[in-house]
């Protein structure tokens, strides 16, 4: 079983398919080549990897984004 990390866990499945979930909620699965990049890399640092690999490493910067000169109407 995975590591929990900030609400984060994953389960490595034995047909090679990589759930994780965030609070209980599934937040993505990973099959094949895929769900083998995420195993190498979520040693590195669990909350991040789990994060960036979910899309929710955005969280809390949508406020500065919308001040960005490209946004503004």
């Amino acid at each position: 079983m995975g590591e929990a990390a900030q609400g984060f866990r994953y389960v490595a499945r034995a047909d090679g398919t990589v759930v994780i979930t965030h609070h209980g909620r599934v937040a993505g699965t990973l099959r094949g080549g895929r769900a083998a990049q995420f195993l190498a890399e979520v040693d590195d640092d669990p909350q991040l990897v789990m994060a960036r690999w979910t899309g929710n490493y955005r969280r809390g910067n949508e406020r500065t984004a919308r001040q960005h000169p490209r946004n503004r109407m």
